[in-house]
């Protein structure tokens, strides 16, 4: 379960305080991997930050009883000065992880870092930075995954590697999708939420949610 109750977010403006949502009550519905639709601006972004917790309303709060993942393959947390592998096990620890020596090696495995694993993430390209932020977060099973652009990680074979843990995941837990690409909406998600001057609109038929979006 993840409620939205009474959830307000503006931002200040010239022209006074610019609302994104305004006293939104909605509940998001369980056992369903929903893709994000809405116009450019429309404030998909903004709401994916707010249900990771990396960015606050001015008013409400989001309620849940599911342990969720922060967006997959951001680099959040990752301290820039530590190894890999000491990022990863304080990861590890900050997320209740039992078993820290497994969680290490497969985060090491699937990041595909070698050697440099005990090298300060510093030194790391935007790239290799990137893959320890999505292996840290696909080695621990969360309840709903919240994926942003997350396909896009490394080169041609990581990504295919990433997609398909993804879609793993999505068989056994829940995921909530922002994406540009339709084809990876349809990919991921069986449902859609629509946002759209402030208001959000759930579809349980994909498909009919992408006609409407396509409609905006």
């Amino acid at each position: 379960m993840i409620k939205l109750q009474n959830l307000t977010k503006y931002y200040p403006s010239d022209l006074g305080k610019q609302y994104i949502f305004r006293d939104i009550n909605f509940t998001i519905p369980e056992g369903r991997n929903i893709g994000i639709l809405g116009s450019n601006g429309a404030g998909k972004s903004t709401l994916f930050r707010i249900l990771a917790g990396s960015e606050y309303p001015n008013k409400g709060k989001v309620v849940t009883d599911k342990s969720i993942s922060w967006p997959v393959a951001l680099a959040t947390g990752i301290h820039p000065q530590m190894t890999g592998r000491e990022n990863t096990r304080f990861i590890g620890r900050v997320n209740g992880v039992a078993d820290l020596d497994e969680y290490e090696d497969k985060v090491k495995d699937f990041a595909e870092l070698g050697i440099k694993y005990d090298l300060p993430v510093c030194t790391y390209s935007s790239g290799m930075r990137s893959r320890l932020a999505f292996g840290c977060c696909i080695a621990i099973d969360f309840e709903i995954y919240l994926i942003d652009e997350a396909t896009s990680v490394g080169d041609q074979k990581f990504r295919k590697k990433a997609r398909q843990a993804l879609l793993d995941k999505s068989k056994i837990a829940n995921v909530i999708m922002v994406s540009h690409d339709i084809k990876e909406i349809e990919e991921f998600c069986d449902s859609a939420i629509i946002l759209h001057e402030g208001e959000l609109a759930f579809y349980p038929d994909l498909q009919e949610a992408i006609q409407i979006y396509k409609g905006l």
